[in-house]
């Protein structure tokens, strides 16, 4: 058997090693005015810098918390330009891989059993789509709306006790492959919805009178990669024509304003729309979905991190939408539900001002099609971890979410036709 030793070593080599981020740092900046944050934008035209926060260079401004991530090379540089220039900063985390590693500090409790408590990768994820079917056949069943670039199928689960004629809201997850928590609360929804009815009041009253559309991971071919490969991967796995730089921002691909920013045109940017509205196999499918059911829908809701915020339309414009009210007091409710039980603070508004402007969102484009209900969660937290939540975080995070969307839901079942 010996000759078979070779081919695995060429095997081996072969495959593409993870990317290791060892001594990576994670800076905190806020400049105080528009000098220092000019500063930051030159920094970044000469290192690599990935922010996280804002999600690119062009949004950063005088009295903005920014964090971005820098190489073990390029950090001694960039701290000695900030200390040149009496700049405020802080080291979130001094070293990404091992922040990376602790993220999984939850022990699994009994092997075989999907955990809510834990991190789920795509094959146990998709296996749990198909264990809550056979679990609650009268309750969930599962459609596949398309399939991803790498022919991964797009698989919503239908939750509720009604047929499609009913009121219904779309909701989804892991639409930035690095957001982990994103697609652990779509299961812990799913989990809770099918664990509580007959047992809990609202959760019944809900599914015996609305249906719940979820999308547990959107961005599959991303979510895969970011497991297997490069943990801070955000877009999805696309080949740009006449780039060797893969992948398109799936947020920035719908039909809202899609054209409305130069900045991201850039196939290599971590927040490059595509060659054009709807490009993306999941966009698509997406957009084909709602639209056919768009006579029940009556709210979206998608889940990113991290900041801790509740945002409603618009991203691309400073306008208000006209239910503004309406929505400005679904998210004030909500966010104050929230807190009950952990007492998490979350800000709450229209993506423009109180995040940052963003063309092509999903939030405005279900808002422009007619869903006048739209809302996206950023969860925790606010940055000591940032993409990185250790999953003993994932369960509290979850629990108080979900009295957030509870509510919302409770509202559209009353207060929409």
């Amino acid at each position: 058997m010996w000759f078979i030793l070779p081919v695995g070593l060429i095997a081996t080599t072969l495959a593409i090693a993870p990317v290791r981020f060892d001594r990576e740092k994670v800076f905190r900046v806020k400049p105080q005015d528009e000098k220092q944050a000019n500063i930051i934008k030159d920094l970044a035209k000469t290192n690599q810098l990935d922010f996280w926060y804002p999600d690119a260079t062009h949004h950063v401004t005088a009295n903005m918390t920014i964090d971005f991530q820098v190489s073990e090379k390029e950090s001694q540089s960039i701290q000695s330009a900030l200390d040149q220039n009496n700049m405020h900063y802080e080291i979130l985390i001094h070293d990404l891989q091992e922040e990376i590693e602790k993220q999984f500090d939850v022990k699994e409790d009994i092997p075989g059993r999907h955990s809510y408590a834990k991190y789920n990768n795509w094959d146990k994820i998709v296996a749990w789509t198909e264990k809550m079917v056979h679990k609650h056949p009268d309750m969930v069943s599962r459609i596949k709306i398309g399939t991803t670039v790498e022919d991964n199928p797009l698989y919503v689960l239908k939750v509720g006790k009604g047929d499609e004629r009913r009121k219904a809201i779309f909701m989804d997850c892991g639409i930035h492959a690095r957001e982990w928590i994103s697609p652990a609360f779509c299961q812990w929804f799913v989990y809770q919805a099918t664990k509580t009815y007959g047992k809990n009041k609202i959760m019944t009253k809900l599914l015996d009178r609305m249906n719940f559309y979820v999308l547990p991971v959107f961005n599959v071919d991303g979510y895969i990669w970011s497991w297997t490969q490069n943990r801070m991967w955000r877009k999805n796995r696309s080949k740009n024509q006449n780039s060797k730089c893969i992948g398109t921002d799936l947020n920035r691909n719908f039909n809202a304003s899609w054209n409305s920013f130069q900045n991201t045109k850039n196939p290599c940017a971590n927040i490059y729309r595509g060659p054009k509205p709807e490009s993306e196999k999941e966009t698509k499918a997406v957009t084909d979905f709602i639209r056919s059911h768009l006579k029940s829908i009556k709210a979206y809701i998608t889940f990113h991190s991290y900041s801790q915020m509740l945002l409603f339309p618009y991203g691309y414009t400073s306008k208000l939408p006209p239910n503004h009210e309406d929505l400005d007091k679904v998210a004030k409710i909500s966010t104050d539900v929230l807190a009950t039980r952990y007492e998490t603070r979350y800000i709450y508004g229209p993506i423009a001002s109180t995040y940052y402007p963003t063309s092509g969102s999903s939030l405005d484009w279900a808002y422009n099609v007619g869903i006048k209900h739209t809302f996206a969660f950023e969860l925790r937290d606010k940055g000591k971890y940032g993409f990185l939540l250790p999953e003993s975080l994932i369960k509290s995070t979850c629990k108080e979410t979900l009295l957030a969307v509870k509510f919302i839901a409770k509202y559209i079942l009353k207060h929409t036709s």
